[in-house]
């Protein structure tokens, strides 16, 4: 299998944890890509042109992250990252829906305000996505109960997307706003298949 990915995406990163958690790292090839280079040739295997794209051994192209981790979690024997139970099953799924909002809020707002022209830039849609994180951390504490049991799809992806915030939205100083949550952060983060995808500074 071919992984096409970029080392600071946060979706890549969830992806890679998975791939970590799972044991499947000898059996993917990793090819660096540049999504916002405009001569790559990611589109043609990806129409959104986006990282990450996994491309399968039978030649079968995945795209978006829940995509390619629900596939990953089917090439083992092992628990599943993905339960089958059905209560279960929505609570994980519920779990990454969060997670993934997260990110998709912060990947917004460090593209608002690092990437778009200063002239251009929207403080609305910036304080927009800001208060969705804050909003979404305020109900994790009021939900720890959910971050225990059986690891599954759910806890690492709300691992990356606190891992984010850290990384990319610093000035957010969640930590301190949620120390509950914040401890939680610090175990997660000393899992193996954490330490080895930190995106690079």
């Amino acid at each position: 299998m071919i992984l096409r990915y970029s080392p600071t995406s946060p979706y890549v990163r969830k992806v890679s944890v998975v791939i970590s958690e799972l044991g499947l790292s000898e059996q993917i090839e990793l090819i660096a890509t540049d999504p916002w280079n405009p001569e790559t040739d990611l589109a043609v295997q990806n129409p959104l042109g986006k990282v990450p794209t996994l491309i399968t051994d039978s030649g079968q192209v995945l795209f978006d992250s829940h995509v390619i981790c629900e596939y990953l979690d089917g090439l083992h024997c092992g628990p599943r990252l993905f339960p089958s139970e059905p209560k279960a099953r929505i609570q994980a799924l519920q779990l990454e829906a969060l997670g993934d909002g997260v990110l998709d809020a912060a990947v917004l707002a460090f593209i608002e305000a690092q990437r778009r022209p200063e002239a251009h830039r929207w403080a609305v849609w910036a304080s927009r996505q800001r208060a969705a994180i804050e909003r979404s951390l305020a109900w994790l504490t009021e939900h720890m109960d959910l971050l225990g049991g059986q690891l599954h799809m759910g806890h690492l992806t709300v691992g990356c997307a606190l891992g984010y915030l850290d990384f990319r939205l610093a000035d957010l100083n969640w930590p301190e706003q949620y120390p509950g949550l914040a401890d939680w952060c610090v175990e997660f983060s000393g899992r193996e298949s954490m330490r080895e995808t930190i995106p690079p500074d």
